[in-house]
């Protein structure tokens, strides 16, 4: 299955709440609205002929002042029966949570646990959701635009 017929394939057969399909610079992009995230991701894993099986990225984008909802969480997955990757983005306002995708593919448990980390996003029904590079206690997020190059001293 190639991307042209993967992405017809999304737009005559997913769950509502897709906002925009495109070809991207190296694979498909979709845009899917938070509350439509479940099911289509459930979609891209079980339907037999997409097969997305593999989850090989989790990384959120954050637009800071230029748009609103501030951040795009982004999922790249990928189909071992048809070697082909997927891109798909969440818009996400600030203080809101994503649905975890963990009870579909394990490997997304450390992924999300970056981004919230990272971003300070946080993920529904995530089993361990704690940080994993910075202390606990910390009150700030890294990768937020906000955040001073040359970090903060407490």
């Amino acid at each position: 299955m190639t991307a042209r017929e993967i992405l017809d394939r999304i737009g005559a057969e997913a769950p509502s709440g897709v906002v925009d399909l495109s070809m991207g610079i190296d694979c498909p992009q979709v845009v899917v609205q938070k509350e439509s995230l479940i099911p289509f991701m459930e979609f891209l894993k079980k339907d037999s002929e997409l097969a997305f099986d593999l989850i090989s990225d989790v990384t959120a984008v954050d637009y800071a002042d230029t748009r609103t909802p501030r951040f795009d969480v982004v999922y790249h997955i990928f189909s071992l029966k048809n070697n082909e990757r997927i891109r798909v983005k969440v818009p996400v306002g600030e203080g809101e949570a994503v649905d975890s995708v963990t009870f579909l593919w394990r490997g997304a448990e450390w992924l999300e646990r970056e981004v919230y980390d990272m971003f300070g996003i946080p993920f529904n029904n995530h089993p361990d959701l704690r940080r994993i590079l910075m202390p606990e206690d910390y009150k700030y997020y890294p990768l937020r635009k906000e955040f001073p190059l040359e970090g903060i001293e407490d």
